[in-house]
Formats: C-alpha cells, sequence, structure tokens
C-alpha cells in the first residue's frame, strides 16, 4: 500500500477528493486548526464543509507561495505572534514590499 499526500496546501481538497489520505503543509504552520479542520472533513467525505474551509484559506495558501518557501511562512507567522524573526539564511532574503502586500491582503481575509 502507498499512502498519498498533497505536498501544495491549495491542491489538498482536489487530492483527497480523489484518494489521498492527507498534506504535507505550509500552511499548518501559521493555521493548524483550520488545515487540520479540511482534512479531517476531508477524510469524512464531508466535502460540503471541506471546500467551505478550503475556499476561505485558498487566498492564503497562494500567498504563501508568492516568493521561496519559507520566506512567507515566516513573515506571516512572525505577524501571528507564533515566531520571533523572520530570518531565513542565504541565499534567501526577507520577504519584499510587494510579498508583504500581497500576503496581509490575504491574510486580512480571513
Amino acid at each position: 500500500d502507498i499512502t498519498v499526500l498533497s505536498g501544495d496546501d491549495s491542491l489538498t481538497l482536489p487530492f483527497m477528493s480523489v484518494g489521498a489520505e492527507g498534506v504535507i503543509s505550509v500552511a499548518s504552520n501559521l493555521l493548524p486548526r483550520d488545515v487540520s479542520r479540511l482534512v479531517q472533513a476531508a477524510s469524512a467525505n464531508d466535502f460540503a464543509k471541506a471546500t467551505k474551509i478550503h475556499r476561505r484559506l485558498y487566498p492564503v495558501f497562494k500567498a504563501l507561495f508568492v516568493e521561496p518557501n519559507p520566506v512567507p511562512v515566516k513573515f506571516a507567522m512572525q505577524k501571528a505572534g507564533i515566531i520571533a524573526s523572520t530570518d531565513v539564511r542565504a541565499p534567501l532574503c526577507k520577504l519584499s514590499a510587494g510579498g508583504r502586500k500581497v500576503l496581509n491582503a490575504a491574510l486580512e481575509r480571513l
């Protein structure tokens, strides 16, 4: 047997609707309860509930990849008070002003 997981938050619901069992998630570092609820609903075949959660989170899923991972998620986690620093190692750099704008807009819609 092989367990199939989504490796992209925005594809979790589509993957689970055809048999995947979960996700290796970036967004769960920022929104663990929400991502867990999405996976639990899809696992229970409650795709109406899972779709509602997915649609609410989708803008954040996409915004978390506006720049290379883990730069955006570290910015969002610091903003949420989860971590103290957005420091990343070279060759990565801090989130750009444009990236901050995109991510802040997505987070404000939650």
